[in-house]
């Protein structure tokens, strides 16, 4: 996925989000609605929470910021 940031990055999740059900509340912060995305999809809640990341196949790393290990 490319770089996406600020409110194009915040709509990506918002219909992302919306389309797995999750974080639908207002004021919900973008790293917890992403959060919220991955675990709804099996994955660790590690947006923006990590200097190295070893999360290959991960939607969310281009927006990110983490170094990608290995």
């Amino acid at each position: 996925m490319k770089l996406l940031q600020g409110p194009q990055l915040f709509s990506f999740a918002r219909k992302k989000a919306a389309q797995l059900g999750v974080g639908q509340e207002r004021g919900i912060s973008l790293a917890e609605l992403v959060h919220r995305i991955q675990e709804a999809e099996g994955y660790q809640q590690c947006f923006k929470e990590r200097e190295i990341c070893d999360q290959e196949n991960c939607c969310w790393q281009g927006s990110c910021g983490t170094k990608i290990s290995g």
